[in-house]
């Protein structure tokens, strides 16, 4: 079984620039595809072997019961989620998707403009981009200072498009609302609108409130917080497939963030750990239908 990875990030900052990188970050100064398949490449090794791709000492030191069978793996397809909010950097990754065998498609930013529904990035806009994230976990918890959702949304609906939002658990109540305004557009949270945040019963409510909303799913990724997390995160894979069920539910490994934390490897066996016997369409079909793929 292979994987859609439906979160990394590549940038390069030689051709333009990412105003929140900063060298206390502890972040590689240029990600590419080529960097991801690296990073991911002992999934495709341990695939050839027919086995995991953590060794079972590790298994032992965490006093976890090495499971039967592999993990999920190799990455087949990897979707790329913008880092910044450049034109320059849309057109790059938009490049690079056009001929990547892995990296296979594109989220853009969305910023405000005059261009048009995807503002700065409707100029860019093509077959490799199937999606526009709306990045605001700083803003307003209704929404209110990002203009034009609305005809964003209207828009990523008639063009097929995912409307992606990176939001914090106090601004999922307006996701959920405009969800409902817009029946025909396909949402999907990322990191479940909580990434390394404790989960608490009212985002637990919020995050049920998007869920009901049927156009929406949400991505597993940003959610680990130490190697080997596993408590917390089967107590988060129980807690959204109970809310969203199985089928809305897909796998992200918010790489190159999350490598600070553990290797590709190593994250997709916990996250693996975590989800257990659920459904198989977590570690790729779920993207593939939703991002058209």
């Amino acid at each position: 079984m292979t994987i859609v990875d439906a979160h990394i990030h590549l940038w390069d900052p030689s051709r333009f620039s990412l105003s929140w990188f900063r060298d206390d970050l502890h972040l590689p100064p240029t990600v590419s595809p080529e960097d991801f398949r690296a990073a991911s490449l002992p999934l495709v090794e341990a695939a050839e072997r027919d086995e995991t791709p953590v060794p079972l000492v590790e298994r032992a030191e965490r006093d976890e019961t090495p499971r039967a069978d592999p993990v999920p793996g190799p990455v087949a397809t990897a979707i790329a989620v913008q880092a910044g909010d450049t034109l320059p950097e849309m057109t790059w990754l938009r490049e690079l998707a056009a001929v990547d065998p892995v990296v296979r498609a594109v989220v853009l930013q969305y910023v405000p403009a005059t261009e048009g529904r995807a503002g700065l990035a409707t100029s860019v806009l093509n077959d490799q981009v199937r999606g526009i994230r709306v990045a605001t976990p700083g803003g307003a918890p209704d929404l209110s200072d990002v203009p034009g959702l609305d005809a964003l949304c209207a828009g990523a609906g008639e063009s097929g498009r995912v409307v992606e939002f990176l939001v914090r658990p106090a601004q999922l109540e307006a996701v959920a609302a405009l969800a409902a305004r817009h029946p025909a557009t396909t949402f999907v949270l990322c990191h479940l609108g909580l990434g390394a945040a404790e989960p608490t019963p009212q985002w637990e409510a919020a995050l049920r409130r998007v869920a009901a909303e049927p156009r929406t799913a949400a991505k597993f990724s940003g959610l680990a917080t130490a190697p080997g997390d596993h408590a917390r995160l089967s107590a988060l894979a129980a807690t959204a497939s109970g809310a969203f069920g199985e089928s809305r539910l897909l796998f992200g490994s918010d790489w190159p963030m999350s490598a600070r934390i553990a290797s590709h490897a190593r994250l997709v066996d916990d996250v693996a750990a975590a989800w257990g016997a659920r459904a198989d369409g977590f570690w790729g079909a779920t993207a593939t239908e939703l991002y058209r793929l």
